[in-house]
């Protein structure tokens, strides 16, 4: 059977962001680790660390958003990805004492079928990647309005013949204040290693800083929030086609706003009752990612609405990172504690 590991990892890229976010931001793997699973994310634009919320799946990337009030949720996630890729999670909290909680969850993405050949080109089968991750939360409040939690994440990676297993680590923190209706966090995503190689190569892990804010309005429905990301390191240059005489020619795009705009993903919430949201998102990143394929108006924009009863909440995503794919999310969230009261 003949199916290089270099090729595999090109093609799990090429499936889980569509293939230019993998390419032109030159990340070695494990890029899946920041695709979120959470409806209430992607709807934000698929990163966002500060919106403050009751619900489990506001703290999918940021350890430090899990407390006491998330006791007994059940979440449940879904999505048909790009091609037949699937993500799907599920998450359980509970309470640690008054002031701290703790959470469980495995989340999964599977890339579909890939073909095996030999080195002549001739069928030999079919193979399905995937990766699963465990992983484990805790978070306790630091004072009155501070919060500071951290996750452990194993991570397993099957794509043919190959498997790896890498360790990682969230730690995030949060202080919000809730008579300004004002959040700020900061979180270092990703930290660690493998602990078992792909054919005795070594991949790293996508290490990441992210600040974020969330501010609402007073008297009026809404909150916007601002997310940075990828702070390690500054440059993103991103490489966009022109017709040059009916010929693609990449032209290298480094300019200081271009740069700036990429480290920046915007989310609105509308939110006129506890009952009820619906989310505005965009991702500047998302969008001239896909500057060298076939993207439409819509690239990096993306929309959520949700709804909350006494006892469950559903959510849903929606966005179309280029014109011949579509993502749709949807989170299922039960208060087991109430289904039980």
């Amino acid at each position: 059977m003949y199916c290089s590991l270099k090729t595999i990892m090109a093609l799990i890229g090429a499936v889980a962001f569509g293939n230019a976010s993998w390419a032109q931001t030159g990340s070695n793997g494990y890029n899946f680790l920041d695709i979120t699973s959470s409806a209430r994310i992607y709807g934000l634009g698929g990163i966002n660390i500060s919106t403050i919320d009751d619900n489990l799946e506001v703290s999918d990337q940021n350890p430090g958003l899990l407390g006491p009030e998330m006791s007994g949720q059940f979440a449940l996630n879904y999505s048909r990805y790009f091609s037949d890729s699937n993500i799907a999670g599920i998450r359980y909290s509970h309470s640690a004492g008054e002031l701290g909680a703790w959470a469980v969850g495995i989340s999964y993405m599977g890339y579909g079928d890939i073909k095996s050949t030999d080195v002549s080109g001739a069928e030999l089968g079919s193979f399905s990647p995937k990766d699963v991750t465990f992983s484990g939360s805790f978070a306790h409040d630091l004072s009155e309005r501070w919060r500071g939690g951290f996750t452990i994440k194993g991570v397993y990676s099957s794509y043919d013949i190959y498997t790896a297993w890498a360790i990682a680590t969230d730690l995030g923190v949060n202080y919000y204040d809730p008579d300004r209706d004002f959040s700020f966090s900061a979180v270092v995503a990703n930290l660690g290693g493998q602990v078992k190689k792909f054919d005795e190569r070594s991949t790293s892990l996508p290490t990441d800083v992210r600040l974020g804010i969330t501010k609402g309005l007073v008297n009026v429905p809404f909150r916007f929030s601002v997310t940075a990301w990828h702070l390690t390191r500054w440059n993103l240059p991103y490489f966009k086609a022109v017709d040059a005489d009916s010929g693609e020619e990449l032209v290298k795009k480094d300019s200081f706003f271009s740069n700036l705009m990429r480290h920046l993903v915007f989310g609105v919430d509308f939110v006129p009752s506890d009952r009820f949201y619906i989310s505005l998102g965009y991702n500047y990143k998302t969008h001239t990612d896909m500057a060298r394929y076939s993207r439409s108006f819509l690239s990096g924009w993306s929309v959520g609405a949700g709804f909350n009863a006494t006892k469950m909440s559903v959510g849903l995503a929606f966005a179309q990172p280029h014109s011949g794919a579509s993502v749709l999310m949807l989170s299922l969230s039960l208060n087991m504690s109430k289904f039980l009261n």
